[in-house]
C-alpha cells in the first residue's frame, strides 16, 4: 500500500478523534451513551467545537479519497502523490486544533490548504 492510502485510512480515523476530544473533556459518561448525539449538540466551549471539527473532518473525507484514488488510477507520480496525502492529513490535524482552540481565521485558511491538497491530486493526475 502507498503512502497515500495509509493516509486515507487515517483520514477515516480521524473525526474520532475529534469526538473522543469532544466527549471525554466534557465529562462523558456511560450513561451518555444512550443519546451520544443529544448530549454532542448540548456541549458548550471547546468541547462544542471538538465536535464541529469531528463533522467537518466526515464531510472532508470523501472528496480527499476520491482524490487520492483518482491519482493512482491515474497512475500520478507516488511522490507528489504522497506528499498532498501527509500535507493533506497534517493540515486537518492543524485545523482540528485551531477549531477547539477557536482560532477561525487562521482555521479557514488551513481549511482552504486542505481543499488545495485535494485539488492538486486532480493536477498532478492530468
Amino acid at each position: 500500500m502507498t503512502i497515500a492510502y495509509w493516509c486515507v485510512l487515517a483520514a477515516i480515523l480521524m473525526p474520532y478523534v475529534w469526538t473522543g476530544v469532544a466527549k471525554f473533556t466534557s465529562g462523558f459518561r456511560p450513561r451518555d451513551n444512550h443519546n451520544p448525539r443529544e448530549y454532542l449538540d448540548r456541549l458548550e466551549g471547546p468541547a462544542k467545537r471538538a465536535h464541529w471539527a469531528q463533522l467537518n473532518t466526515f464531510e472532508s473525507i470523501p472528496g480527499f479519497m476520491a482524490a487520492v484514488i483518482v491519482a493512482h488510477q491515474a497512475q500520478a507520480p507516488q511522490g507528489p502523490v504522497d506528499a498532498l496525502a501527509l500535507t493533506y492529513i497534517a493540515l486537518r490535524l492543524a485545523y482540528g486544533v485551531l477549531y477547539i482552540t477557536d482560532r477561525a481565521a487562521l482555521r479557514s485558511v488551513v481549511w482552504a490548504a486542505g481543499v488545495a491538497c485535494i485539488v492538486g491530486f486532480f493536477v498532478v493526475a492530468a
